[in-house]
């Protein structure tokens, strides 16, 4: 009893030590601008090794390392390791091959040793409209505290250490082994407390599996949905979109957002112990600080809180392929469809906009209700169509 009583001493002084243990501050290392996508898809730029040329890396929490797309490899002529390992995303699951021990640098940032797996990121090229060579994720965030402020289009980067985080915001706990999973709140039919990836590189709201939605009844079964298309892994992949009643991050709630149901018949999302996803068009509402080394996430409302959420429908996709934007997949009934779009159609203008940027197109179809004239080539004859932007909502 004695010893016992001593060992539980001797645990209870270290426990006290540890909690005392006076950590170093965190070191602010380095502040650079990115670009901001819609939906929130944050980029950085910046260059490989020696290289020049600048590149562009989507910075992905939804990601479990880092990569590199494809043709940027063999471009630079990169020495490829095979192994057997795979990587897991929406859309599918695929071996992989490795350029290890690569440098990124970043204004005042080297991140050096890195272990690239390389994928084919041609999709994602054409969504966004300029080349994706890479994304960012855990072989980055391990190693930092990552500041995002979505105002002012800025990341800081400090090493580990005390921080002093804003006043105010909340704070969550995420679990993780390489992927943060945090909990949150949501209300419809009913009423859960569920497990989502923290995603900042998945241009949504939300994303629910088709079988959460079977087994938990958690969305009405009269609520409207239509088909969409989205990007990942696998490549184009047809989803459900429709909308839920209140989702609540942290202390603060949302109403009426957007939710992408997927068929997920490889279990990519881990379901059920993990019930989907949190995307980046809600996560880009608050400034963040992600602190992997203390496992805590920090947000802040920032200027973006109040922005109504897309509710938009064309029923048309679209890509950035050989410098044009082609329509690919127009939906069945869809407003696209009965303005007369078809697939191969090229979009020349919409409204007053020439730009040839897929990224302002897409805002301009974001406003339900409006007509909007559209300049289309098909078949290199040149045409006029009104699309009136339909709605997700009832």
């Amino acid at each position: 009893m004695k010893f016992a009583k001593t060992i539980c001493l001797l645990l209870l002084c270290l426990h006290l030590n540890a909690q005392n243990y006076d950590y170093p501050p965190a070191r602010l290392i380095t502040t650079f601008k990115f670009e901001q996508l819609t939906g929130g898809i944050v980029v950085l730029h910046g260059t490989l090794n020696d290289f020049k040329d600048t590149l562009n890396f989507i910075l992905d929490t939804g990601s479990g390392g880092i990569s590199l797309d494809t043709v940027t490899a063999l471009y630079y002529r990169l020495p490829l390791e095979p192994s057997d390992r795979t990587v897991r995303g929406i859309g599918g699951i695929k071996n992989i091959h490795y350029y290890k021990g690569g440098t990124l640098h970043f204004p005042k940032l080297d991140i050096e040793n890195l272990d690239f797996h390389i994928n084919d990121y041609e999709i994602l090229s054409e969504v966004y409209g300029f080349r994706v060579d890479g994304i960012i994720g855990y072989s980055f965030f391990r190693r930092y505290i990552v500041a995002l402020d979505y105002d002012k289009q800025l990341i800081s980067v400090y090493s580990p250490g005390k921080y002093k985080y804003p006043g105010g915001g909340t704070f969550l706990k995420p679990s993780f082994v390489s992927i943060p999973v945090t909990q949150h709140e949501i209300s419809d039919a009913r009423k859960l407390l569920l497990s989502f990836y923290f995603d900042t590189g998945a241009g949504m709201c939300i994303l629910f599996p088709e079988r959460l939605l079977t087994d938990s009844s958690i969305i009405a079964k009269d609520r409207k949905s239509v088909s969409t298309q989205v990007e990942g892994l696998g490549g184009k992949i047809n989803m459900r979109l429709t909308t839920l009643k209140k989702a609540k991050i942290g202390k603060y709630n949302f109403k009426k957002i957007p939710v992408h149901v997927y068929s997920d018949t490889l279990n990519v999302l881990t379901y059920p112990d993990v019930a989907g996803l949190i995307g980046s068009d809600l996560l880009r509402r608050f400034n963040l600080v992600i602190n992997y080394p203390e496992r805590t996430i920090h947000l802040t409302p920032n200027t973006h809180m109040k922005e109504p959420f897309d509710y938009s429908y064309t029923g048309m996709n679209f890509y950035f392929v050989d410098s044009k934007v082609t329509i690919t997949e127009v939906q069945q009934g869809s407003p696209a469809e009965k303005a007369g779009f078809l697939p191969g159609d090229i979009i020349f203008g919409v409204g007053n906009n020439f730009s040839n940027n897929i990224q302002q197109y897409k805002a301009l179809f974001q406003n339900v209700g409006e007509k909007v004239k559209v300049l289309i080539f098909r078949n290199g004859v040149p045409m006029m169509l009104e699309l009136k932007i339909g709605s997700i909502l009832k």
